[in-house]
């Protein structure tokens, strides 16, 4: 895909933030250094895109689309990774007939980086999931679902660091408490751990212990439930904490036109980003890294 054509399919909404809490450890060049961060949320296994016929989804989304919006953008920056906040199963008959295998073959060719695991992930239950790991060419990271007595235990870390052009970049994950959403007979003797508690640790360790430049979370949490502010969201996450940078986020399957600036707990600005659900859009942040200076950041929602 051309350039021109990329950029008339963005999104004309975009977000410029300086990013307070980027610490530049591993920045030595005088050069500025541009990674991209691309990103999917609550795919369900959406693997073609809706018909003329679909309503307000109509010709929009499938893999193949979002394949070429991918190279077009790594062709135009190699520095990008590729993300995804979990709920990547269940919603179209080839989940129903493949049980997740096509998914992650197919992401394993969009060559992904890294997911986390949303609730629906265990719809063939955790004996289901793990019999798909093998066609899953990505990491998958969850801080706060304790697999140690399950077959996924080793199969899920905590965090994730990458290097792109001598800028660390830290991803760790999150997920939505399982009760009550999912049946006990499908997560098993998975344990769900609070949140920010974990957040705060996994954020700290990559900032601090890590040295990364970049920490990213890559949440299946839920935006914000204003009816229902005791429970843990993307939002109530970013002000909580303070050593992440970028909220990934999905779930609710909120479409945000562009990044949402949230304030932290010591008053410096995280990004929080969600693009819907299907496979409709296909989120981007860039972040914009330059000796001396505070660390840019821009982003936009990417119409498949």
């Amino acid at each position: 895909m051309k350039r021109r054509q990329f950029i008339q399919k963005s999104t004309a909404a975009t977000v410029l933030a300086s990013v307070g809490g980027l610490g530049l450890q591993s920045f030595s060049s005088s050069k500025t250094k541009k990674i991209t961060i691309l990103h999917t949320n609550d795919v369900h296994s959406h693997i073609d895109p809706f018909g003329p016929e679909d309503g307000r989804n109509a010709n929009k989304g499938g893999v193949a689309r979002r394949a070429s919006l991918v190279e077009s953008i790594r062709a135009e920056n190699p520095n990008t990774l590729l993300l995804d906040a979990g709920d990547i199963f269940q919603g179209t008959p080839y989940f129903n007939y493949y049980g997740g295998e096509l998914e992650f073959k197919l992401m394993s060719m969009l060559k992904y980086d890294v997911a986390t695991i949303g609730n629906h992930d265990f719809d063939n239950g955790i004996d289901g999931l793990y019999a798909q790991i093998p066609h899953a060419d990505f990491e998958f990271v969850s801080a706060n679902y304790d697999f140690t007595n399950t077959v996924m235990d080793t199969h899920v870390k905590p965090y994730k660091i990458l290097i792109k052009d001598g800028i660390k970049i830290g991803i760790f994950g999150l997920g939505v408490e399982l009760e009550g959403l999912v049946g006990k007979d499908m997560y098993k003797e998975t344990v769900y751990l609070d949140p920010i508690e974990k957040a705060q640790d996994m954020s700290r360790i990559l900032r601090e212990d890590e040295g990364c430049d970049l920490v990213i979370c890559l949440s299946h949490l839920g935006y914000e439930y204003k009816n229902a502010p005791q429970k843990v969201s993307d939002i109530s996450l970013a002000k909580a904490t303070k050593d992440i940078d970028l909220i990934i986020g999905g779930h609710t399957h909120t479409f945000l036109p562009k990044p949402t600036v949230e304030t932290n707990s010591v008053g410096k600005s995280v990004l929080v980003n969600q693009v819907g659900c299907f496979g409709l859009y296909l989120g981007r942040v860039d972040f914009y890294f330059e000796p001396g200076r505070k660390v840019k950041s821009d982003g936009a929602s990417i119409i498949v």
